[in-house]
């Protein structure tokens, strides 16, 4: 689901519930919301008073997707702003299995800080590991937008066990940059999760956001792939839209077979890695 955002919060979750409404007649089981859906993406600026959109988690929130997820009885995958306690917050995302059974929650663990996503002001890195979750139809590994990047994040997750990965995100260019950077960084963007379908053999779900908000404006581009890393699905970069994509899960054991990754991983020398730099002295 990939929507456009506003300042009025009521609206913005109506549109989510429209559109998890939506998606459960076209036949979707597991439905994902994008990145802090419901509201504009604060991290633009750093504003003591957007502190106040943060919530419990499980909370009102939870509660309200955990009663939709049993009536329709889908897996919603929520992002929310968790006020954990005073002065500590965590960018968040909630599972709630299709028989409206709230499964878990997963903290944001790469906090960005660059001109317009100022997240370090906000959000405490995550605490509770990497996380997969045993839902209905899937067991699901779920990370957050920075965590894209990251193979090391991917490759945790898969090996727990996840048989899809879900990136919930909020990512755009700057309103007048220029075209040839725009699909420079949507390409690297793409390109990277791509590889975490290849290297894992499990199936990438992206669900970002659309719409200009201040100076950025939100690329889109939602996409799915299989689990070779073949988008199956890709969005515009300017409509909202709800999709519904079937995912044939069967592909994970023939492309895991067939490009054995995981057979020949060399885990006894990957010690290094766990170091910042590796200085030649």
């Amino acid at each position: 689901m990939q929507n456009a955002c506003s300042g009025d919060l009521s609206s913005n979750f109506n549109k989510a519930e429209q559109g998890i409404r939506e998606a459960a007649q076209k036949g979707a089981q597991i439905i994902c919301l994008q990145e802090l859906f419901g509201s504009l993406y604060f991290c633009d600026v750093e504003d003591h008073d957007n502190f106040g959109l943060a919530e419990k988690i499980p909370g009102p929130s939870t509660d309200k997707f955990s009663a939709l997820a049993k009536e329709l009885g889908v897996v919603i995958i929520a992002s929310l702003f968790e006020k954990r306690a005073e002065g500590l917050y965590h960018n968040t995302t909630a599972v709630l299995d299709a028989d409206g059974t709230y499964l878990g929650k997963y903290r944001k663990m790469h906090i960005p800080d660059d001109p317009g996503f100022y997240e370090k002001f906000y959000f405490t890195p995550g605490d509770l590991g990497y996380k997969v979750f045993k839902t209905k139809f899937a067991t699901i590994g779920v990370l957050i937008c920075w965590d894209q990047w990251y193979p090391e994040a991917a490759r945790i997750t898969s090996l727990m066990g996840a048989e899809l990965l879900f990136y919930p995100t909020a990512i755009g260019w700057h309103k007048d940059q220029d075209e040839t950077t725009n699909k420079e960084q949507y390409h690297a963007w793409q390109t990277i999760q791509k590889s975490h379908a290849v290297a894992n053999g499990v199936p990438v779900v992206s669900v970002n956001r659309v719409g200009i908000e201040g100076d950025m404006k939100f690329w889109g581009g939602s996409f799915v792939t299989n689990a070779f890393g073949w988008v199956t699905y890709q969005a515009d970069h300017e409509k909202e839209l709800v999709h519904v994509e079937e995912i044939d899960m069967d592909l994970s054991d023939r492309y895991r077979t067939h490009w054995p990754f995981l057979r020949d991983r060399r885990i006894e020398t990957y010690s290094p890695i766990l170091k910042r730099f590796i200085d030649e002295d």
